[in-house]
C-alpha cells in the first residue's frame, strides 16, 4: 500500500507540486519528464520548427518554476501549465513578427530577387503555407485550432482550459476554419 501511494505521488501533478514548494529540486525533474513531452508538441504545432520548439519547452518549464507559488491547489494543473506554455509560443511568434518586419523594412529593394518562385517546384510546402495560415489567425482563434487540431482536444475540454464557453469555442473553430481555407485558397490560386 505504502509503495502504491509512493508511485501515485510520482505521477500526481497536486503532489509534485507542493514538493515542488517545499524546495524539492527532484520533483521538480519529475513533473518535467511528465509534461515535457505534450508542452513540445503544442510548441512545435504553433512554430514548426524543432530547435525554437525545444528553446519554448525550457522556457515554460524556467516561467513554471517562477510561478510555481501562484498555482492554486486543487486548480487544473494541466489547463494551468498548458496555459503558460501557450502564452510563451504566442510571445514568442509575436516577436519573430516583429523582427520579420523589422528585417523587411531595412532590405534594399534593388537586390531583391523579385522572381515569382512558380519555377521551382520544390519551393511549395503545403505544410509551411498551413503554418503561415495558422499563425495569422487572431489569437482566440488560432488557440482553438491548435487545441482542437494538434492537442486533439474536444470542445469541452478547450472551454474548460480557456476558460469560455463551449458555444464559444465552436463559433471560433469555426471563423477560424472558414479564414483558413479563404487565405489558403487565396494562395493557392483558388477562389477565396
Amino acid at each position: 500500500m505504502e509503495q502504491e501511494n509512493a508511485d501515485y505521488g510520482q505521477s500526481n501533478p497536486e503532489f509534485l507540486v507542493g514538493r515542488i514548494k517545499e524546495g524539492d529540486k527532484e520533483a521538480f525533474m519529475k513533473l518535467v519528464g511528465l509534461y515535457q513531452q505534450k508542452i513540445y508538441v503544442l510548441a512545435y504545432s504553433m512554430v514548426r520548427e524543432r530547435e525554437d520548439a525545444l528553446d519554448l519547452v525550457q522556457e515554460t518549464f524556467l516561467r513554471l518554476y517562477e510561478k510555481i507559488n501562484s498555482y492554486r491547489s486543487g486548480e487544473n494543473f494541466n489547463a494551468w501549465l498548458m496555459k503558460i506554455a501557450r502564452n510563451i509560443c504566442i510571445d514568442f511568434i509575436r516577436r519573430q513578427k516583429a523582427r520579420k518586419k523589422e528585417s523587411l523594412d531595412n532590405l534594399n529593394p534593388e537586390r531583391l530577387d523579385l522572381g515569382d518562385g512558380h519555377d521551382d517546384p520544390s519551393r511549395f510546402n503545403p505544410g509551411e503555407l498551413i503554418h503561415q495560415a495558422v499563425v495569422s489567425l487572431p489569437a482566440k482563434q488560432q488557440a482553438v485550432f491548435i487545441l482542437h487540431h494538434y492537442q486533439e482536444l474536444k470542445y469541452v475540454e478547450i472551454a474548460e482550459e480557456l476558460k469560455i464557453s463551449t458555444g464559444t469555442v465552436k463559433s471560433l473553430h469555426y471563423k477560424a476554419v472558414r479564414k483558413l481555407r479563404k487565405l489558403l485558397a487565396r494562395q493557392l490560386g483558388g477562389e477565396a
